[in-house]
């Protein structure tokens, strides 16, 4: 039989755990609306505390699994509507450590834009690392957290964890995938589909596309027709073959509204960096 642990459980079993650090040598960049900045925000030990800050926050509500979002860009950097770029699956699990020991702690699943070197600029991987690689790359003093149901908590770890999780990755990146559009895809729609492909249980791509079409509202990009029609020749993340009309796309706001609209949120807030 199965022990479900209580809230205070995982948090207890996080005091032991070190801050883990993915493989420096392993190419990470950004993805949404944003690269990795040119400074980074926080110092390291920073970047560490408020790591943990998140963990401890999520041990307490019993999360075996949360969606959070950061910003990779200075917030007066971002479009309007826009407060993050950057979402990930957090999992809480086994982690092995450099010393070779099993420890309990929350791992990071990305769907993060090549930094073009190991793969075309506008091609994008998926990558597991850790809450401070995550943190790293945040330009905030704050991250969105969305932490769903039990129930969903269970559908989601049952997707993460199946073939299904990589077969919905869609190598072709753009800066404003529209998520109605099989065509590109950024991070906030590769979490986007895996949530939509744990509500409706749902594993061919293009019924979760037309599914997705008839109930999720997604955040409209207000751009000049400079902008949209240059963007593509200025920027090669920024494609717009997929848009027709508005701008739209995915971002922290239109995921948890969707989720909230279908009962599978149990609490969704954003967090501030303790000082």
């Amino acid at each position: 039989m199965t022990r479900r642990l209580l809230p205070v459980t995982l948090a207890l079993l996080l005091l032991g755990t070190p801050a883990f650090a993915a493989d420096p040598s392993k190419p990470v960049a950004d993805s949404g609306f944003s690269g990795r900045a040119a400074t980074a925000h926080y110092s390291a030990p920073e970047a560490a505390a408020f790591a943990k800050q998140i963990e401890r926050d999520l041990a307490a509500k019993g999360a075996r699994v949360a969606i959070v979002f950061r910003a990779g860009k200075p917030r007066n950097k971002l479009p309007e509507g826009v407060s993050y770029t950057h979402g990930a699956f957090w999992v809480y699990g086994d982690i092995q450590g450099g010393d070779g020991k099993i420890y309990k702690g929350y791992s990071s699943w990305n769907l993060y834009q090549s930094d073009g070197k190991t793969l075309p600029a506008d091609q994008s991987y998926l990558a597991q690392d850790f809450p401070i690689d995550f943190i790293s790359g945040n330009q905030a003093d704050d991250v969105g957290i969305i932490i769903p149901t039990p129930e969903m908590q269970q559908k989601l770890i049952a997707v993460i964890m199946s073939p299904a999780y990589a077969r919905l990755h869609v190598p072709s990146y753009s800066l404003v995938s529209n998520p109605f559009d099989p065509k590109h895809q950024n991070c906030t729609e590769f979490v986007l589909d895996v949530v939509a492909t744990a509500t409706w249980g749902e594993s061919d791509y293009a019924v979760i596309k037309s599914k997705l079409a008839q109930s999720f509202t997604p955040t409209t990009i207000r751009a000049n027709g400079f902008e949209r029609f240059f963007g593509p020749l200025v920027n090669p993340l920024l494609k717009m073959d997929d848009q027709r009309g508005p701008i739209i796309t995915t971002t922290y706001d239109s995921i948890a509204s969707f989720m909230t609209a279908n009962g599978q949120v149990k609490t969704n807030y954003v967090l501030q960096r303790e000082s």
